[in-house]
């Protein structure tokens, strides 16, 4: 079973992008971040007979996520808990079909938080507080869970081609890191460093100044998963490819394939 995040960075001006991904890859979940589009506007019947089902939290020109899924997607949730008053589109939730049981998928779409020392900063770190607290009651299922997207984070010096561009940004400050290391230390598994501990891993290149060209990248799409989904974890991978095409996404996709072997029902 192939899970996949992909930030497409707006799904009208990609969708060529990402209907020949999804033909030439086929993964099995999709989690898609910064869509950029209201639900309506969605091209739901586009992917639909492409063979998913589509779920999406969108949000008119910012933001957005959706849930793509071979199966069924079963008790979707919008929304993160925790600040009654967000109406930033930034996080989906769903149940998906694996092997004899159940998935559940959670995409995200973590501020960016910059500049530091504005509220956005301070939204950043509100917001990171509420999915470790979220993600805490989702661990207490004891169920196999993913929980992935573009978490505007890298996590250490390895994950920058050139770490001391971003010690005074959002994405690279003590405080940013140390709510991820708090998350992943609640029992998750960070799916592509475990299975690519080397550096010159990255997920994102700058569309100025050559980034791509040069290999100046870094590693802020995650895919982190429970206990009972590390289990059967068989291999992760970044879908590099996709930066070298025409009108690219600044991001590029990261999977996980997972046994599904004879999975527990959920209870």
């Amino acid at each position: 079973m192939r899970v996949a995040s992909w930030n497409i960075n707006g799904v009208k001006a990609r969708f060529e992008g990402l209907t020949t991904w999804l033909r030439e890859t086929s993964p099995d979940v999709v989690c898609l971040q910064e869509i950029k589009s209201v639900d309506e506007g969605f091209p739901t019947a586009e992917i639909e007979a492409l063979g998913y089902s589509v779920a999406v939290h969108g949000q008119k020109g910012f933001n957005g996520v959706a849930l793509l899924a071979k199966g069924p997607l079963e008790d979707v949730q919008r929304g993160l808990p925790g600040e009654p008053d967000d109406v930033q589109s930034r996080y989906i939730e769903a149940l998906v079909s694996y092997g004899q049981g159940m998935i559940r998928i959670g995409g995200l779409y973590l501020p960016n938080g910059n500049p530091i020392g504005t509220d956005k900063f301070a939204y950043k770190l509100r917001w990171m507080r509420r999915l470790i607290d979220h993600a805490k009651t989702r661990l207490a299922f004891e169920e196999p869970f993913v929980l992935l997207g573009d978490y505007n984070v890298i996590p250490e010096a390895i994950d920058a081609k050139r770490p001391e561009l971003w010690v005074e940004d959002a994405l690279g400050l003590p405080q940013s890191r140390a709510l991820f290391a708090e998350l992943v230390n609640l029992g998750f598994t960070d799916a592509i460093r475990a299975c690519h501990p080397a550096a010159g891993v990255y997920t994102f290149w700058d569309y100025q100044a050559g980034a791509f060209q040069k290999d100046e990248g870094i590693r802020i799409d995650h895919l982190l998963l429970s206990p009972q989904a590390a289990d059967r974890l068989q291999t992760a991978g970044i879908d590099r490819f996709t930066r070298a095409w025409e009108k690219p996404s600044d991001h590029v996709p990261v999977w996980v394939e997972l046994d599904a072997g004879t999975n527990k029902p959920l209870e």
